[in-house]
């Protein structure tokens, strides 16, 4: 009896969080947990210890947790609580970056040659920024709506398919930006 209570609960839970949020979310506590488990290297390993965190219910706890509260938190307010932290990612030019999160913005280290930049919000003019290791500081874009962005040159980029890819050929046809 206990049990269908428990699951009837959670059910219930799950349905309210879904229809009430319309958001999927990213289950970034869920993702991490994944992440760290395929990181211990061997095969046999990373299978007993998903095994192992499946019967003791880790996997679906942190689900859960994602689910009803991080990913509820993350639609509310647009920051997701668990997506600080370092990130290692790989270039589609090749190279590997460091991406770590502060929680107000991001540091940006390429492992190949050490440069590095740092992106902030600033929610008083609702901005992107730049600042290079020299301390210049430059507004990448700043939201004029949900849909639209401007730009450094004043133009205004709808926040579609079509629009980045028109924005993007705009400036690849202009020259490289001396102050960048």
């Amino acid at each position: 009896m206990r049990k269908n209570v428990l699951t009837v609960g959670v059910a219930v839970a799950l349905a309210a969080s879904l229809s009430l949020s319309s958001c999927v979310g990213s289950f970034a506590l869920t993702n991490r947990l994944l992440s760290w488990n395929k990181s211990l290297g061997n095969k046999f390993v990373n299978e007993l210890v998903f095994f192992a965190l499946w019967v003791l219910p880790v996997y679906e706890v942190s689900t859960l947790a994602d689910l009803v509260v991080i990913n509820s938190i993350e639609f509310w307010s647009g920051d997701n609580p668990m997506a600080c932290g370092t990130k290692k990612i790989k270039g589609n030019d090749g190279r590997s970056y460091l991406v770590k999160c502060d929680g107000k913005g991001y540091d940006i280290v390429s492992e190949d040659d050490k440069s590095s930049v740092r992106l902030d919000f600033h929610a008083d003019n609702n901005s992107w920024n730049v600042t290079l290791p020299s301390g210049d500081s430059y507004e990448l874009f700043a939201y004029l709506d949900d849909n639209h962005v401007v730009m450094p040159d004043n133009s205004v980029v709808e926040l579609t398919p079509s629009g980045v890819l028109a924005f993007g050929a705009k400036v690849r046809s202009l020259q490289p930006m001396a102050s960048l």
